[in-house]
């Protein structure tokens, strides 16, 4: 293949992948994402699987390295790894991931050729699948799914409370797809001298009828008052530099940032103030001197506290095992509930698959063995009940679900986001909390240690939040939500639609291969 073949093949993946990431905070060009995969889709149609494959590996190696880039400033400031070799590690994260879009890629060019069923049916269903199965499979990364692009588009997502971020994706790749089909008719005909068009005109017709439906329910939804009561809450953000915070010369100006911040908050008379993930640079419950401390001063603040804490939870020998933590302190300072982290952040908190990788040890630097939590249990409060989701917690939205399914009022978020720096990272995973907000149809009270902190009422509008690398206090009124939604109620029953359909997609591909 000469040189000129090679941009004619790959230049449209590449350009939609440069279009998806230009959908994504902080450019936040949303609408580009409804057209942004049809010169990926047109140029796989003619292409043979194994090509198209490829295909979808440059896609998306360009997709995911351009919205995961910021991974590395992590890997480079607090890993000790060179920059070039960080920016290795995520290249080598994005082409895991781009094994996703490649099938995706291979998958759809088959069935484009083989089947009579129109590219808006068939692209929406394997991309979903697949996004799903990436949420899973070796501990999960739903990071960069393509339904989070519309995070400002209220009126266009409030059926996530329905189907979940993954009928968000649908209903973003089957409008690409529809495109693609308008230009591909003539194409297909020619192609395939039997097919029917008709095919292709119902499809059309379908998706029509359910934009109409998307933004009906979304204006509904938007208007609609729910039962709930008033909270008022406060957000502290201490701006706490990462790499000083655990010195025992800079503890105690750590601890008092956090005390004159939440006094600032405390005059507005909160019944919660939330500090973020392992705020306090000590083990809560073991230095007891440290503990007490902050339980006196609780008292005098007159509200709960929500903070964020390592937690020791048992020692064998030398080795001590530690729990990422969130502890809610009631007014009079007693502790009213401890929550630990389930989902584990792998190669941060654990080495996933230990036995395998026990060399991953050595490049791994000052990292605890963290032990994960396994009870979904609320905190319940004379205000509400919630669930304190930790760090990236939020993104996974069967874990969140879980929480609120036999009920609750609101959702708090505490993370430390410091190890983002400056990059579009801390943006991405606050946009992701309005859908968890949605599909549950909860507020979310989201305390970030550098930022985004904020305020997210159910309906997924942002009510209020903070700048980054700013110590700050951000109180809200917000209203607390009881209902129980379709999604939180019976999970992600439309991906598993999805599954079932792309079997029989794939039955019927396979069923056409034999016969020939």
């Amino acid at each position: 293949m000469n040189y000129k073949n090679l941009i004619i093949t790959y230049a449209p993946a590449f350009i939609s992948g440069v279009l998806l990431v230009l959908c994504f905070p902080t450019i936040d060009l949303y609408g580009l994402a409804w057209i942004a995969l049809v010169p990926f889709l047109l140029s796989l149609h003619d292409k043979h699987p194994k090509r198209a494959f490829t295909i979808g590996i440059l896609f998306g190696v360009t997709y995911f390295f351009g919205t995961l880039y910021w991974i590395y400033h992590s890997v480079n400031h607090y890993g000790g790894v060179s920059f070039v070799a960080s920016i290795v590690i995520v290249l080598l994260l994005c082409l895991h991931l781009s094994l996703y879009t490649g099938t995706f890629a291979f998958l759809f060019s088959l069935a484009i050729k083989t089947t009579r069923f129109p590219a808006l049916f068939i692209a929406p269903v394997f991309w979903v699948v697949l996004e799903f199965l990436r949420s899973y499979i070796f501990t999960g990364f739903p990071w960069s799914s393509i339904g989070y692009t519309q995070y400002q588009f209220l009126p266009a997502i409030q059926f996530a409370d329905i189907t979940g971020i993954y009928g968000i994706s649908f209903f973003v790749v089957s409008v690409n797809g529809a495109i693609a089909d308008i230009f591909l008719i003539r194409r297909r005909i020619r192609d395939m001298p039997l097919f029917p068009m008709y095919h292709t005109v119902i499809g059309l017709s379908v998706l029509c009828v359910f934009i109409v439906f998307a933004f009906v329910y979304g204006h509904w939804r938007l208007g609609q008052v729910r039962p709930g009561n008033p909270l008022r809450a406060s957000i502290v953000q201490g701006n706490i530099e990462q790499d000083k915070k655990w010195e025992s010369s800079y503890q105690n100006a750590v601890i008092e940032t956090y005390k004159n911040l939440s006094i600032e908050a405390a005059s507005s008379s909160p019944s919660l103030i939330v500090w973020p993930e392992t705020s306090v640079p000590f083990f809560f419950n073991t230095d007891m001197q440290h503990s007490e401390h902050l339980i006196h001063f609780q008292r005098s603040l007159n509200t709960y506290l929500l903070f964020g804490s390592v937690l020791v939870k048992e020692q064998k020998g030398e080795q001590v095992l530690l729990s990422n933590s969130a502890i809610l302190l009631d007014r009079d300072g007693m502790t009213s509930y401890v929550y630990d982290k389930i989902h584990l952040v792998p190669f941060g908190e654990y080495i996933p698959f230990r036995k395998v990788l026990f060399f991953i040890d050595k490049l791994v630097v000052g990292i605890g063995d963290y032990i994960h939590g396994d009870q979904y249990v609320r905190a319940e409060t004379p205000f509400g009940g919630f669930a304190p989701l930790i760090c990236y917690e939020i993104i996974f939205p069967g874990l969140v679900r879980k929480f609120y399914s036999k009920g609750g009022d609101f959702i708090v978020n505490i993370t430390n986001d410091a190890w983002f720096g400056r990059t579009h990272g801390p943006y991405q995973h606050f946009s992701m909390a309005v859908f968890r907000a949605i599909e549950n149809r909860k507020p979310v009270v989201r305390a970030a240690n550098t930022g985004l902190s904020g305020f997210i009422d159910s309906n997924g509008r942002i009510l209020s939040q903070t700048n980054i690398f700013r110590k700050t206090v951000l109180t809200q009124d917000i209203r607390t939500d009881v209902t129980k939604s379709f999604y939180t109620k019976y999970g992600d029953l439309f991906s598993y639609i999805c599954i079932v359909c792309s079997v029989i997609l794939l039955a019927d591909l396979f069923g056409k291969s034999r016969k020939e």
